[in-house]
C-alpha cells in the first residue's frame, strides 16, 4: 500500500481485543499505512476504575493495555490470526515518559504506530510475531514498545497446556485470596494491589483476584501477562518505599505460564545509581522452583516529574 486507508472496526470489536466488557476496550480506530505498518487510535477515559488511581495521573499500564489491544486487533484483522487462536507474550519491552500520563478534561487521543518486523507461520497453524510500537500523545512522544508474541491455534495451545487448558477449570482451582500488601495501599485501592507480603524483605507472594473487573474480565486459564506486568511495577513501587515512584521502563521476559492454583514467588533487588539517574528494580518470578518471568523495571521518583505544559511555564 502507498498509503494510509482506514480500516472498518468490526462489530464484535471487544472479542478481537480479548475484553468481554465493551467499555474496557480502548482502541477506536486501524489505519493501514503498509503491509507491515498500521495506525491505531486509542482512547483513554478521563478516570478509568483501574488505571487512574491517582485522579492527576494514568498508571503506565494504562499504554500496555492499549498496545496489547492493538496488537490483538492488528494480527487478527491484518494478518489473518482466527479469533480462535490464543495469544501470549514472550517478551515485553515498554518505555514510558511518565510526565506524559497526566489526566485532563476531555478523553485524550493516542496514536501508536505499530510496525510488525517478522510475522512467521509455524508448524499447524501457530503464528509468532514481532512488533515495535511508537505512542505519542496530541502529536508529543507518549512512549515506545518491543514486543514479541506468538498465537497458537486450540489444538496447538490445547495440547501446550495440557490439564490446564480450559479456563473456567484453572479458574475454580486458583488459590484463595490473600491479603493485599499494606505498603502498596497508600497508592492503589486495595483491591487492586496484586502482590501480598511475607516476613523477608522485598519478597511477595502474587495475589490473583479472579474475579477482578478488569484484569480478569473472563476466565482465563493461567495468570494474565497484564497481571504479571502490574505486579512487576508495583513490587518495584514497594521496593523503593518511602520515596514515591513511578515505573517508567519494563524490560519482561515471560518463560513459563503462571498457574492461578499455585503461589508464585516474586522477589526484587535493586540497582542504585549515584549520579541521581532512575533506580532499576530487578523483578524475578519463581513459581514450582523454575523462573517463570523477569523484569528489569526502571522508575522515576514522583518528585522529578513535571507536567509538560508547566515545565514551560
Amino acid at each position: 500500500m502507498s498509503h494510509s486507508s482506514m480500516a472498518s472496526l468490526p462489530p464484535d470489536l471487544h472479542r478481537y481485543v480479548g475484553k468481554t466488557d465493551v467499555s474496557e476496550v480502548l482502541v477506536r480506530a486501524l489505519a493501514a499505512k503498509t503491509d507491515d505498518t498500521h495506525v491505531v487510535t486509542a482512547q483513554w477515559p478521563r478516570i478509568h476504575r483501574y488505571y487512574t488511581s491517582d485522579p492527576s495521573g494514568y498508571a503506565p499500564h494504562i499504554l500496555t493495555e492499549s498496545i496489547r489491544q492493538a496488537l490483538a486487533l492488528i494480527s487478527r484483522t491484518a494478518f489473518g490470526v482466527p479469533l480462535s487462536s490464543r495469544m501470549g507474550w514472550q517478551t515485553f519491552n515498554l518505555a514510558v515518559a511518565a510526565s506524559r500520563l497526566y489526566t485532563e478534561e476531555g478523553d485524550p487521543d493516542i496514536r501508536l504506530t505499530v510496525t510488525h518486523s517478522h510475522v512467521t507461520p509455524r508448524k499447524r497453524g501457530s503464528v509468532r510475531l514481532t512488533a515495535s510500537v511508537e505512542a505519542t500523545r496530541d502529536g508529543h512522544h507518549l512512549g515506545s514498545a518491543h514486543v514479541t508474541y506468538s498465537a497458537h491455534p486450540p489444538a496447538i495451545y490445547d495440547r501446550l497446556r495440557g490439564p490446564y487448558a480450559d479456563p473456567c477449570t484453572a479458574t475454580s482451582r486458583a488459590l484463595p485470596l490473600s491479603a493485599p500488601a499494606p505498603i502498596l495501599t497508600g497508592n492503589r485501592r486495595p483491591g487492586d494491589v496484586v502482590l501480598t507480603a511475607t516476613r523477608v524483605p522485598r519478597s511477595w507472594l502474587l495475589r490473583v483476584d479472579t474475579t477482578h473487573p478488569v484484569l480478569f474480565d473472563h476466565p482465563h486459564d493461567h495468570v494474565p501477562g497484564m497481571v504479571l506486568l502490574e505486579a512487576c511495577g508495583q513490587a518495584a513501587i514497594a521496593t523503593v518505599h518511602p520515596l514515591r515512584a513511578v515505573p517508567t521502563r519494563f524490560d519482561t521476559t515471560f518463560l513459563r505460564y503462571v498457574e492461578l492454583d499455585k503461589p508464585c514467588l516474586i522477589t526484587t533487588t535493586r540497582r542504585s545509581t549515584a549520579d541521581g539517574s532512575p533506580d532499576t528494580v530487578d523483578v524475578t518470578g519463581m513459581q514450582d522452583g523454575h523462573e517463570a518471568f523477569t523484569s528489569s523495571v526502571t522508575v522515576q521518583l514522583r518528585s522529578a516529574l513535571l507536567r509538560p505544559d508547566l515545565a514551560l511555564a
